[in-house]
């Protein structure tokens, strides 16, 4: 795609990667639903092309680039290799100073929320998914250590998820240091194009981390360790940071990957017919599409194959939130594929699509790490 006079860098060369084929069209949820060029990436392309060009954007544009889950599902189809979720990152932080008062005014409001322990806690507490099932199993005098991302709202939503992943990794011989609910790994702030406060966050986290003696930086939480594996790309490489964020991110892993190649028969499975929602910054994100289904077959659950996989449940962060229409819509569809093969349990790997999918489920939402740590043997 040919620009004129793009001052921005990254996001010229990035535009210029697209060859408008329109292969995306085909996999993005919200063109899907609308039919709208204009709310797919193709079209989204075009209007921050113009509005980098033209130095400025219109409401109507606004609304559409608002109604972008950032799931990436198109950047796994785009055969150019376009970094979409980067220029839009980069288009909504243009478009931040264009917004009313009201909308900043939101989510701010939102970002503070759920990024800030003593305010999210209380409504988190009343939310709550599930506790803590079982006792903790303490690992053994000389285990090998790693850093368990806790995240900023799962500890209070969903304890049981990081809980059941220690006791799985004291049994294999390692003991987990999990990261306090106050380092947050700045997704909310980055896209929600609060760059300033969620750099604060990445740097130090950064510092933090690589003070502790770990090989390993596991995440339980998708969108997270998504986050985290990206925080290299975040820093020019002559900053001083460039080295540190890309160390971090190497060590980043999701619990599926660090678990893909030990032996997990002699773990407690719990017995259950399942279903699994594998969520986008997973499969499209984070590029371990077909992982934990792989690791599910191994073990004997053997889920059904879902139709429309690769489309997001609706949940996308905050996305459900700002876009309550459209997110809804999204999740009716994505349960009603996971429920067609009358699964008993679903089973997921993020914590926002268990919490977005949970709300109309008649059955359990899990994260699939708990079917590993059943204490009820």
């Amino acid at each position: 795609m040919q620009t004129h006079q793009i001052a921005n860098f990254k996001a010229n060369e990035i535009i210029r990667k697209c060859v408008h084929c329109g292969f995306c069209l085909a996999t993005c949820p919200t063109y899907q639903l609308l039919g709208d060029e204009l709310d797919s990436p193709r079209g989204r392309i075009y209007l921050i092309k113009s509005s980098l060009e033209k130095n400025d954007f219109s409401q109507e544009s606004i609304k559409h680039l608002d109604r972008c889950l950032t799931c990436r599902s198109c950047e796994t189809t785009c055969p150019s290799g376009v970094e979409y979720s980067k220029l839009v990152d980069i288009g909504r932080e243009f478009v931040e100073q264009k917004r009313p008062l009201w909308q900043k005014a939101m989510r701010y409001s939102v970002r503070k929320l759920l990024t800030t322990p003593l305010l999210f806690n209380p409504i988190g507490f009343i939310a709550k998914h599930s506790r803590k099932q079982g006792l903790a199993i303490k690992p053994s005098v000389g285990s090998k250590k790693v850093l368990l991302l806790g995240g900023c709202v799962q500890p209070v939503l969903a304890p049981n998820i990081n809980h059941s992943i220690k006791n799985i990794l004291a049994k294999l011989g390692y003991e987990a240091i999990e990261t306090p609910q106050k380092q947050c790994c700045g997704a909310v702030d980055q896209h929600l194009s609060a760059e300033h406060d969620a750099m604060l966050k990445i740097k130090s986290n950064i510092d933090a981390w690589l003070k502790l003696e770990v090989d390993s930086i596991i995440s339980s939480a998708s969108g997270c360790g998504l986050m985290v594996k990206d925080y290299a790309s975040m820093f020019k490489e002559d900053d001083d940071y460039y080295l540190k964020a890309k160390a971090v991110s190497a060590k980043t892993q999701d619990i599926a990957e660090f678990l893909s190649d030990k032996d997990l028969t002699k773990l407690n499975l719990e017995k259950a017919h399942i279903s699994y929602h594998e969520p986008c910054t997973l499969q499209h994100g984070q590029k371990l599409a077909g992982l934990v289904n792989s690791i599910l077959d191994s073990l004997g659950y053997h889920p059904a194959k879902v139709q429309d996989s690769h489309l997001c449940c609706g949940s996308a962060g905050t996305y459900s939130i700002f876009q309550p229409d459209l997110s809804k819509q999204l999740k009716t569809n994505k349960l009603n594929h996971l429920l067609a093969s009358a699964p008993e349990m679903i089973v997921t790997a993020n914590i926002g699509c268990l919490m977005h999918l949970q709300k109309d489920s008649k059955i359990p939402v899990k994260h699939w790490v708990e079917l590993l740590d059943n204490q009820s043997k």
